[in-house]
């Protein structure tokens, strides 16, 4: 049995590199997922359902994460160009043929229905990594305008469907490619001023529900039965879980059904209550395990295209987990962001594997490459 003695011979850190699987990484989301079934157990009140459905998307997700870590970070640079049109078209055809549900058309339905502006998650980077590291750096005037163009298109287009915080979460994976190209700082400071003047213009032109959330963020007791009531009972669900929680299945905001969107955008706030401040810090040391560990990847990788595709993901990775955290304590509007690799899920998490495997790819390739 050569075979069976070849697989003997390798050590368990042998086998996961020779597929490509860097095991701190796979080790901490082993832990979020399981954190993940406990907490839409308590989110759900008790429904094996729905703990068994979760289960279904992690072993999907899972799957696609080891799929995708087995392709070298130079199969992405070739297909960055294929992906990020087919998004872009796909884009265009949701704002035409797409479903709408709850006032919003984000859905394209072809035998299964899907949401594009999450492929363009994974499109985004890529192609502007692309783009970055095929130019001489730092990069010039033109190449930044270009860059930001390839960035503006289908963030415009998600904003249209309207997902104003799907768009912002697009638009930042591509501009933080862009700013770790190593552009001048005064071009930053520039955006930075325009972006705060704009404000009065850009303010009529977002939809009328995309206000009424900003200003219930600023002033959620304007209105605590109606538009303040989610981040109302959120907060008092997270400050009621004191320094070691209620327990797990104990908390009142959760199991009483004070708290919407408990297994989605909320999932923190039932985290918060039951487990408490310890339990929430054990947490979000995980994230930060993560986010670390992608940015030693970023910095060990042997080329610009690998060392740009890792940060992006990794700093992406970590905006995810802040803005989900910061709307659910009242320092962000909410804007529908689901808790990374814990909230319930389906397209989101598959995509944020993918982008997860693609982590891995570039940390273990660049090992292989260097034996």
């Amino acid at each position: 049995m050569p075979f069976k003695k070849q697989y003997d011979s390798l050590s368990s850190e042998d086998l996961f590199r020779k597929f490509h699987i860097d095991l701190p990484l796979l080790t901490a989301f082993l832990i979020l997922f399981s954190i993940s079934l406990i907490a839409i157990y308590s989110a759900s009140n008790s429904d094996i359902n729905a703990v068994i459905d979760q289960s279904i998307r992690i072993g999907i997700s899972l799957a696609a994460m080891i799929l995708i870590a087995q392709m070298s970070p130079l199969d992405y640079e070739r297909i960055a160009p294929w992906l990020y049109s087919l998004c872009f078209i796909l884009l265009g055809l949701v704002l035409i043929l797409g479903e709408t549900r709850n006032g919003a058309t984000r859905w394209l339905n072809i035998g299964i229905s899907f949401q594009p502006s999450e492929l363009m998650k994974i499109g985004m980077p890529l192609m502007v990594a692309r783009y970055i590291a095929r130019e001489s750096l730092p990069p010039s005037n033109t190449s930044i305008a270009l860059a930001i163009m390839i960035v503006i298109l289908p963030t415009y287009l998600i904003y249209l469907e309207p997902d104003l915080g799907t768009s912002v979460l697009v638009a930042f994976s591509g501009l933080i490619v862009i700013f770790l190209s190593g552009i001048k700082k005064r071009y930053l400071v520039i955006a930075f001023s325009l972006f705060i003047t704009s404000l009065p213009l850009i303010w009529p032109m977002i939809n009328e529900f995309q206000r009424k959330r900003v200003l219930t963020f600023l002033n959620p007791e304007k209105d605590p039965l109606g538009a303040g009531y989610h981040i109302i009972q959120s907060k008092i669900a997270i400050g009621s879980g004191g320094l070691f929680g209620k327990g797990w299945l104990n908390g009142s905001q959760g199991q009483l059904d004070f708290l919407p969107e408990r297994t989605t955008d909320f999932i923190f706030s039932i985290l918060a209550e039951e487990f408490g401040l310890v339990g929430i810090a054990i947490i979000i040391c995980v994230y930060l395990f993560i986010v670390g560990r992608g940015i030693l990847i970023a910095i060990n990788s042997q080329d610009l295209f690998s060392r740009l595709i890792a940060a992006s993901i990794s700093l992406t990775f970590f905006i995810y987990v802040f803005v989900n955290i910061s709307m659910t304590i009242g320092l962000l509007p909410v804007v529908g962001v689901p808790l990374p690799l814990i909230s319930r899920g389906g397209t989101s998490m598959v995509t944020l594997m993918i982008l997860l495997g693609m982590l891995m790819s570039v940390g273990t390739h660049k090992r292989l490459v260097t034996k």
